[in-house]
């Protein structure tokens, strides 16, 4: 302890170390502001009403609430009348308010007349040349203690609060307080709520997007290609002897072999494209904006690039089915055209990208339309 406090009453070193303890506390506090999500953020009722009744319970023209940002304070609500009212701010720096609040923590900062204090004199300005001359603040503070921001009032006239006047802004600061906890539940709320959905379309083994996505995914591409007349492509992909692989190496080598095939299929796709998993071994990708004579040369990159990866125990091929979309027959003729292409590619022998067609489940061994 007496270490401790040397390095912070001694020399140019605890001035240092003090600096970095300061630099530290004032990261942590801007990390806990942050998670409010409050600064810059739109106009809230709820605020503004407790600037107004704050105005009205201490008898002042000019009630704020503030949060002290980076460099500067940031306004939630600014509550003025009279001469006040629709004039721009001017405050001094957050850094500079929280210094002298920390001095005497839990207690109502009252400045009675800035023009006699050294450092605030001339600090707040109403544009327009109306000076503010009395400044009342109470530390709107985080669970942990960290000064976040205040509640101020104040007046073109030197004065000072009465006691009951400092036991409402006291209680005012506590009642933002809890909004600023509701806020941060709800923000948390909706995380938890963004992860959960995001799982709900997520295959929990391969980390590409699911069933139920794909779905969302063809509905919405099927139509914008209505509404606009771009061309829309499927591949529809199957692991060729995926079961006999299964059979010989056990279910966790396949659960492993699985996601590596995912890996590689998503790393050969366009930024645009869309991988899902269809079903056990199957997979299917979405192809916005790309006719059929596109759509084979993505297929065939895709399966040369499978063909030519590594897996564990050994090499993989995969068949694919190709359509592109017929409007008029619909969403549902495009996957059923894939599946037969896919179809026809392992009854042609596998490793092979077919074009697939309605009512055509013949064997074949080409790509071509």
């Amino acid at each position: 302890m007496n270490e401790i406090l040397e390095v912070r009453h001694g020399g140019p070193a605890a001035k240092l170390a003090n600096q970095i303890i300061r630099e530290e506390e004032e990261a942590i506090r801007l990390l806990t502001l942050d998670s409010y999500e409050i600064v810059d953020s739109a106009p809230e009722k709820s605020y503004d009403d407790i600037a107004r009744l704050t105005a009205y319970v201490c008898a002042t023209p000019v009630a704020l609430i503030t949060f002290f940002g980076r460099e500067q304070q940031w306004v939630k609500s600014h509550f003025a009348t009279g001469n006040f009212a629709d004039k721009p701010l001017h405050l001094p720096p957050g850094a500079m308010l929280s210094d002298r609040m920390a001095q005497q923590p839990g207690k109502v900062l009252q400045i009675t007349d800035l023009t006699q204090d050294e450092g605030f004199a001339g600090a707040l300005l109403l544009h327009g040349g109306a000076k503010l001359r009395f400044y009342a603040a109470m530390p709107i503070y985080s669970p942990s203690g960290e000064i976040l921001g205040a509640l101020t009032v104040a007046d073109r006239r030197a004065r000072a609060l009465a006691p009951e006047h400092c036991l409402a802004l006291e209680t005012l600061s506590r009642q933002i307080q809890e909004l600023l906890e509701m806020r941060r539940t709800l923000i948390g709320l909706s995380d938890a709520n963004a992860r959960l959905g995001q799982q709900n379309i997520t295959d929990a083994l391969t980390g590409v997007p699911n069933r139920r996505a794909y779905d969302q995914k063809l509905t919405e591409e099927y139509s914008r290609a209505k509404r606009t007349g771009a061309p829309l492509s499927m591949l529809l992909i199957d692991i060729d002897n995926f079961k006999e692989y299964n059979d010989n190496f056990g279910h966790p080598a396949g659960d492993t072999a699985l996601q590596s095939v995912a890996r590689v299929l998503m790393s050969s796709l366009r930024p645009y494209d869309f991988l899902a998993r269809y079903g056990g071994e199957e997979f299917v990708i979405i192809l916005p904006s790309t006719d059929l004579t596109d759509a084979i040369v993505v297929a065939e990159r895709v399966r040369t690039l499978v063909a030519g990866s590594e897996f564990p125990h050994r090499k993989f091929t995969i068949s694919i089915g190709i359509a592109r979309l017929d409007v008029e027959a619909g969403a549902r003729a495009l996957v059923q055209a894939a599946d037969n292409g896919l179809y026809r590619a392992k009854a042609a022998g596998r490793n092979k990208v077919v074009v697939g067609k309605l009512n055509d489940t013949s064997p074949a061994g080409s790509a071509t339309p």
